[in-house]
């Protein structure tokens, strides 16, 4: 064919916006056998699976765990999302019964240099915009628990602080779910004797939050609550430490994450089922999706595949250590993703 008559790629954009998606009720009942009555809609191709329903799996056995990681990346990744993808529709194309479960992305990355992680390519899960953007709201409830430990303790202060808080050992910060350095180091209480007492804060961006590692190693909601309630905030001039539950903002702070606890189900553009749930990073915590998400897709799938952020000397790693310790989990095999680009890079060679 002549050069003048090639057609260039389609984009990874294209090819979501141009997909064709089965209604995410039919995906759920004909791959899961899960009811529509076990479901709550997100729109027509996004639900959250009942907490109800997960909790009348237990008894079911578990399927086979596959974790996707890699060699140390480069700043752009290295394709475990692809690859993930990828190897799932593989296995179900094959006759086996198999589903993924992957992190939701943050919208720093999706906005910085790196990008979306919904895949790329014809191994993307859809509907990739909703993914990549709000999905279905759980960051911003994690931002909201969060947020809301931040305020009630200045608020404990400022309304005489019965706990004793040494106001410059305060350790909790705020997050917003956004790269924006101007935020890293603040002051805050600014503005007179009715803002409170002015002190050194910062913004994280949210998926940095304890929250959301919490979030992620929590079975159900009762378990959630009492992981939060063991969060220290600071410190007293004693040393002592200060906890979420000591100011009972733990409460609270579970009632804004209850229904986003719940698995957040979607598809593959071939249709494979995928769980999307939660979203730590795996530098500063332990870069797995939920656990409740993993564990309750091992009793849907004969094969379960899953990746863990960064490198293998990171998300790989803290998977192994943390996630799979903490839930009893055990991985049956590991794929690791290798590039020539990141070879490159980590042996030397300019950019």
């Amino acid at each position: 064919m002549p050069a003048s008559q090639h057609q260039n790629p389609k984009t990874d954009i294209e090819i979501s916006q141009t997909a064709k998606m089965t209604p995410i009720i039919e995906i759920a009942k004909s791959r899961l056998g899960i009811a529509a009555e076990n479901l709550d809609p997100y729109g027509h191709y996004k639900a959250k699976v009942s907490m109800d329903y997960i909790k009348s799996l237990k008894g079911k056995p578990n399927g086979k765990l596959i974790l996707v990681s890699a060699i140390s990346p480069t700043p752009a990744g290295e394709g475990k999302t692809t690859t993930t993808v990828g190897l799932t529709d593989a296995l179900n194309h094959i006759g086996k019964r198999a589903m993924l479960c992957v992190r939701e992305p943050s919208l720093g990355p999706s906005f910085g240099m790196k990008g979306g992680a919904a895949g790329g390519g014809y191994a993307q899960v859809v509907p990739m915009e909703d993914i990549n953007l709000h999905f279905t709201g759980d960051f911003h409830a994690i931002t909201s628990a969060n947020n809301l430990l931040a305020a009630m303790i200045d608020n404990h202060i400022y309304w005489g602080n019965a706990l004793n808080i040494d106001q410059r050992r305060v350790v909790w910060r705020r997050v917003l779910d956004m790269n924006d350095r101007a935020l890293r180091q603040i002051v805050n209480s600014l503005g007179g004797v009715a803002n409170g007492f002015p002190r050194e804060d910062g913004f994280d961006i949210a998926v940095a939050s304890e929250v959301m590692a919490i979030f992620c190693l929590a079975s159900d909601l009762d378990d959630l609550k009492k992981r939060i309630s063991n969060i220290i905030v600071g410190y007293t001039r004693d040393r002592k430490p200060v906890r979420a539950g000591d100011i009972n903002a733990h409460g609270a702070m579970t009632a804004l994450l209850k229904d986003a606890l719940a698995p957040n189900l979607v598809q593959t553009l071939e249709g494979t089922p995928a769980f999307i749930h939660g979203g730590p990073f795996a530098n500063i915590a332990h870069g797995c999706n939920s656990v409740l998400a993993t564990s309750t897709a091992l009793k849907l799938a004969d094969y379960v595949v899953t990746e863990a952020g960064f490198g293998a000397d990171l998300g790989g790693e803290k998977f192994l250590n943390i996630k799979c310790r903490k839930a009893g989990l055990e991985p049956s095999c590991v794929v690791l993703v290798a590039t020539i680009r990141a070879l490159k890079m980590h042996g030397g060679v300019k950019k």
